[in-house]
């Protein structure tokens, strides 16, 4: 190959050697100020993905007989939309146990004052702890905000009409909060059942939230009183109080679901219109039979028994090994693990990812064993 020399190459020479000394002038010209610790974007990806930190328990309020609110006081700001549930974690007996809650606090509560509220029925082995022994001061951990049960303007209508049973009204709450302080702009029309009014959560402040974007409706199912509507929450309620165009958002039971679906249906609402929150996934109703799993997390293999009455999650919880989970419902696919080998059973529907179909994972959180299994799981929270 022939190289041309170019005219007055040795100029490039001369520019080469004032290179350092042009470079070290112009950093002796450069300001003295001390460069950023950190960059606008960092700290908005930071409140946007504050990942798992830890909680200060500061405040325990009584809801009603059988409901709670636990107050947080976060390390680092967050950001979540309204309907969301955050994983709340503690050490119970010498095991790292978490649980998923929906959010009750707005917020502007934790994006301005770092603060955090949930609120919990008393209904499982985690809640149960958390009635009875959680006290102010205590430090758990609380994860990033998760979930699809909020409003996206893109698809949903203007108004949504909120159904909520029980303790399902704590995400409705959150969204009422966040109408009234701007951070959602939507209207919400909340029609809350319960037994009795002594069941009512909220009550005084959702009353107090109430105004032209934000109407409540309470429906009583054990109990007469001229001021609530009795019974169920009925397609003939429903029709009373929505407007021609609404998107429908449900939380509560599955009983309430079951009978919810039917009064939908009479009414033509379905698909896309309609929004649930999943329910963690509970007990099945079996024959006891107890199997082996083997676990393999990174370098270590542990063996421990499953009952197959509970998934394959809670075995792993119950024999103390760090495994990760959110929604418990079999819907984020966090918790997916390899299959290596053996037969389960999935509660409810598939929610698999297709990928995941492919390649042979399931989700723990939603899958009962049916014989000894062999599981690759990723590592828990450390």
């Amino acid at each position: 190959m022939n190289f041309k020399k170019k005219m007055f190459g040795w100029m490039d020479m001369l520019r080469f050697k004032k290179l350092v000394p042009n470079r070290r002038a112009e950093f002796d010209k450069a300001p003295a100020t001390k460069i950023p610790d950190t960059y606008k974007v960092n700290s908005i990806a930071k409140i946007l993905h504050p990942g798992n930190q830890k909680a200060t328990l500061t405040g325990i309020a009584t809801e009603t007989s059988d409901t709670k609110t636990y107050t947080f006081s976060l390390e680092r700001k967050m950001f979540f939309r309204a309907g969301q549930y955050v994983e709340l974690t503690a050490e119970i007996d010498g095991a790292v146990v978490s649980r998923p809650y929906a959010i009750s606090s707005s917020p502007y509560k934790a994006l301005r004052e770092k603060e955090l509220s949930v609120t919990v029925k008393k209904a499982g082995f985690f809640s149960n702890w958390l009635f009875d022994n959680a006290k102010v001061g205590d430090e758990m951990i609380i994860g990033d905000p998760s979930g699809f049960f909020h409003y996206e303007a893109i698809k949903d209508e203007k108004t949504v009409v909120g159904i909520a049973g029980g303790s399902g009204i704590t995400p409705f709450y959150s969204m009422a909060q966040a109408i009234k302080e701007g951070s959602e702009d939507f209207n919400l029309i909340l029609i809350y059942g319960a037994k009795t009014e002594k069941d009512i959560a909220f009550k005084d402040r959702l009353d107090a939230l109430a105004s032209g974007k934000i109407k409540v409706v309470y429906v009583l199912s054990d109990e007469k009183n001229d001021k609530y509507e009795h019974g169920f929450i009925t397609k003939e309620i429903i029709k009373k109080y929505a407007p021609e165009k609404y998107t429908v958002m449900a939380c509560g039971p599955q009983a309430m679901y079951a009978f919810l679906d039917k009064e939908l249906a009479a009414m033509g609402i379905g698909g896309k219109r309609v929004k649930k929150e999943a329910n963690c996934v509970g007990v099945r109703d079996v024959k006891k039979a107890v199997y082996t799993l083997t676990v393999h997390i990174r370098d270590e293999v542990y063996t421990v028994k499953a009952d197959n009455r509970e998934t394959v999650l809670v075995a792993m919880e119950r024999a103390g090994l760090r495994v990760p989970s959110k929604c418990r419902a079999g819907g984020c696919g966090f918790c997916h693990s390899k299959l290596v080998s053996g037969k389960f059973s999935i509660a409810g529907a598939d929610k698999r990812r297709l990928a995941d179909l492919k390649f042979g994972y399931i989700h723990p959180c939603c899958s009962y064993p049916d014989s000894d299994m062999e599981l690759i799981v990723p590592a828990g929270l450390e």
